[in-house]
């Protein structure tokens, strides 16, 4: 027998008018999981041994995350009415800014991501690739935060599942009262934790520039592309050619960018960091 979805208030408290949603929490929490972690990046070589104007701080933690805020709410709210529902936003451009009605986009928050730390790196006299390879392995505890939001909020469910399936679930906002995969848990396993695993491990040794950015772009692509296969794609987009997802399109320029990044690093006799001093 399929599970039932365990129904859970979205508002985790309420004080008279004033309501906390349980998605708030886990952006906080993934933005105090980054803090931590990047902390604790900055033990890891070559930023452990930058010394000068060139020594990374807690100042310039507490700045990226700062900028990488302001990234991941502009490009995630951009993205999702661009890849989403473009006819719609610029048939009613005001409710852009409407980000209390929901959607935003990974992949659009990404870009915003890499645009605002580009944005950090330039005003810190400091290259994109060593500011980017910092930020890679910080990012996915906060993708696996989001994904504990959607399952509490019984969003993004899975597609029909198989009733002899476990931890098939049963969905009742879905409309339709069929067993499905529980695809959040799916995604806040591989593109949260076990992503988080393989670039962590990966990051703590010093590794050529771009490359553990290299490593970001095709993991999270590969798993992100494998959970869209148990997913249920967006309702007014369907599958797209090749019985391919929105979701799975834009994980491709991922991939094969991930791919060539990776190759263009391995190329170069260019290590993470130059001598000490600027």
């Amino acid at each position: 027998m399929a599970l039932n979805y365990p129904q859970i208030d979205p508002v985790a408290l309420q004080i008279g008018p004033l309501a906390i949603h349980w998605y708030g929490l886990t952006y906080l929490a993934a933005f105090g999981l980054f803090l931590l972690l990047a902390h604790l990046r900055l033990k890891h070589p070559p930023y452990s041994r930058m010394t000068g104007a060139a020594a990374w701080t807690r100042k310039d933690v507490e700045d990226m995350l700062f900028y990488g805020v302001l990234g991941t709410v502009v490009g995630g709210r951009i993205g999702y009415c661009l890849f989403y529902k473009p006819e719609y936003y610029l048939a009613n451009p005001l409710q852009i800014f409407y980000i209390w009605q929901g959607g935003m986009s990974f992949h659009g928050g990404m870009l915003g991501v890499i645009a605002s730390q580009w944005v950090f790196a330039r005003m810190r006299a400091k290259s994109a690739w060593e500011v980017l390879d910092f930020v890679a392995p910080c990012v996915p505890t906060g993708l696996a935060a989001g994904r504990v939001g959607n399952f509490i909020n019984g969003e993004l469910w899975g597609r029909q599942a198989d009733p002899s399936l476990p931890w098939a679930m049963i969905f009742p906002q879905s409309g339709s009262m069929i067993p499905r995969h529980p695809s959040q848990v799916y995604q806040f396993l591989l593109e949260g934790l076990l992503l988080f695993v393989i670039l962590w491990l990966y990051a703590r040794k010093e590794r050529k520039r771009a490359e553990v950015s290299a490593v970001f772009l095709l993991g999270y692509g590969t798993f992100r592309f494998i959970a869209e296969y148990f997913r249920e794609p967006d309702s007014h987009l369907g599958l797209l050619a090749f019985n391919m997802s929105m979701g799975q399109w834009l994980c491709v320029p991922m991939i094969l960018g991930g791919a060539v990044l990776w190759a263009w690093a391995a190329t170069r006799n260019d290590p993470a960091s130059r001598p000490a001093t600027r």
